[in-house]
């Protein structure tokens, strides 16, 4: 039968150590971990002619639009005005900033989401110290003969390590559930960004 005391120092710990490992250990966030944003799920435009790099004006306005410190309601702007300025080329000038921007956005993207992962594999070694921290408390205190603390309050206050390493891990858990928006919001903004650009076409 399981002592009582290492249920009750199990009971401080963070509920999302409760529960079974998720289906990608070295993905926590609830959305799906996907590959690269595919040109053919936001492009309906023509087919690219040559690098993007190769033409200066095409990559600066691909960097500026991939840039999230450029809102997404400043883009049309700077889109209209590149397509004024493209002339004859303007199609093709426009499909190369789309390609730029996909590009840019897909590599920022796999940065951040190599970055969760990195940030998961943590936080399950945090969890996996805060079940031995209480294991080993439970057996401390049976060897002391405290097996009568019978509430998670009188452990927080016997094991005050306890509720500090929980804490962390809270604290870690939380920012995560911003942290997962990102790519997301990526997603969104290569859409967003794909619509503007074919509107110009």
């Amino acid at each position: 039968m399981p002592r009582l005391s290492a249920l009750l120092l199990l009971a401080l710990v963070s509920p999302a150590l409760a529960g079974g490992p998720p289906a990608d250990e070295d993905w926590p966030c609830p959305q799906r971990r996907t590959g690269a944003i595919s040109r053919a799920a936001i492009w309906a435009g023509p087919e690219a002619q040559g690098r993007w790099e190769d033409d200066d004006a095409a990559a600066a306005l691909a960097r500026k639009l991939a840039s999230r410190r450029t809102p997404i309601d400043e883009a049309g702007g700077l889109i209209a005005a590149f397509a004024n300025q493209a002339g004859a080329d303007k199609d093709k000038r426009l499909t190369l900033v789309f390609e730029g921007t996909l590009d840019l956005i897909n590599s920022e993207r796999a940065k951040v989401m190599a970055s969760i992962a990195r940030y998961a594999r943590g936080q399950k070694a945090l969890a996996a110290r805060v079940r031995d921290d209480a294991d080993k408390a439970a057996d401390a205190q049976d060897s002391q003969g405290q097996g009568d603390i019978t509430t998670p309050e009188a452990l927080e206050k016997a094991h005050p390590e306890l509720k500090w390493d929980k804490r962390i891990f809270d604290d870690r858990a939380q920012a995560l559930t911003y942290v997962c928006e990102s790519p997301v919001l990526l997603e969104k903004r290569a859409f967003a960004l794909a619509r503007a650009l074919q509107e110009k076409l």
